[in-house]
């Protein structure tokens, strides 16, 4: 008894500091606290907006840093939220999340980077942390063996989260990241990040994957049960329009095209060759060109949308 009795102590301990690890990470300061954050915020949103039909946008941080919401929502004459999250959340855990604020007449517009469609499981670093951090740790089906190691890794905070929290604490005198911004009333990011590195074109070197068409198809029919219908559309992108990556976006565009109406420029691909419309990353656009994109998008989602409705009133 007396081995046992020698290591309680131990073992309060190292469950003491890893509580506080996890309250620092998914609820305090982490990333991960802030992404929670701005995930709340959003479903807040949603569930305060109330019209016989509203435009959802999903998809990672590519559909949060795209479109100006308000704008589009000024040329379709419908309610637009932009629910769009983080890519390394990962599309299982993505579409499991914003399932609750789907209603009956909505239009979900599933805006999707290659970060998240060409995973072979739909399941990336962030997928069970956030999960959990939401109270949703069924969301994705993630394999119980990775839950377990992911949520052990939620109690255990990295020296750089640390190191920067301390530092935003003295220079700011509050926490800060990625996400802790607020968002506007429509889910819109308030405030625009800056590249530091240069730019270079990004390569999109493999198309969609078959978990991903056949997520997204389920997805489809999950919404199309609640009364909803789902648009697919491709990305605006800082990318090169080598052979590969044409053909590779091209063979997405078609599978996903299989799936739902999906909207984009069919000259372009949506593959963009300004990198001053960008903001820090090859999918995060600035403020005025998110203004350029909401224009675009209502141009091309005016036409389905007159569908769809006309296809309800029969």
């Amino acid at each position: 008894m007396w081995k046992p009795l020698k290591l309680a102590p131990w073992l309060l301990a190292a469950t003491a500091a890893w509580s506080v690890g996890f309250v620092y990470n998914a609820y305090v300061g982490g990333e991960l606290s802030w992404l929670r954050g701005m995930y709340q915020q959003k479903m807040a949103i949603a569930a305060q907006v109330d019209s016989p039909q509203r435009l959802l946008i999903v998809g990672g941080s590519g559909a949060h840093y795209s479109v100006d919401s308000e704008r589009l929502e000024q040329e379709l004459g419908i309610p637009v939220i932009n629910l769009g999250l983080d890519g390394p959340v990962g599309l299982n855990v993505i579409l499991a999340s914003i399932d609750e604020a789907i209603r009956p007449g909505d239009i979900v517009l599933l805006i999707p980077e290659d970060l998240i469609i060409i995973d072979d499981d739909g399941i990336l670093e962030r997928s069970t942390a956030f999960s959990v951090a939401v109270g949703k740790p069924a969301a994705g089906n993630i394999p119980p063996k990775q839950f377990a190691q992911d949520f052990w890794m939620m109690g255990i905070p990295t020296l750089r989260a640390l190191t920067k929290s301390a530092v935003d604490l003295v220079e700011k005198g509050k926490l800060a990241g990625y996400y802790s911004d607020p968002v506007s009333d429509r889910g819109d990011p308030t405030a625009t990040k800056s590249r530091t590195g240069k730019w270079w074109k990004w390569k999109v070197k493999q198309p969609i994957t078959q978990h991903a068409i056949a997520r997204i198809s389920q997805f489809r029919d999950d919404i199309e049960a609640k009364g909803a219908t789902l648009i697919l559309s491709l990305p605006w992108l800082y990318a090169s329009s080598d052979s590969q990556t044409i053909a590779n976006v091209t063979k997405t565009a078609k599978a996903m095209e299989k799936i739902a109406p999906t909207v984009y420029d069919p000259q372009t691909l949506n593959l963009q060759t300004d990198s001053r419309l960008f903001a820090d990353t090859h999918y995060h656009l600035k403020p005025e060109a998110r203004i350029m994109r909401a224009k675009a998008l209502a141009k091309q989602l005016k036409p389905v949308i007159s569908q769809i409705n006309a296809q309800s009133s029969h």
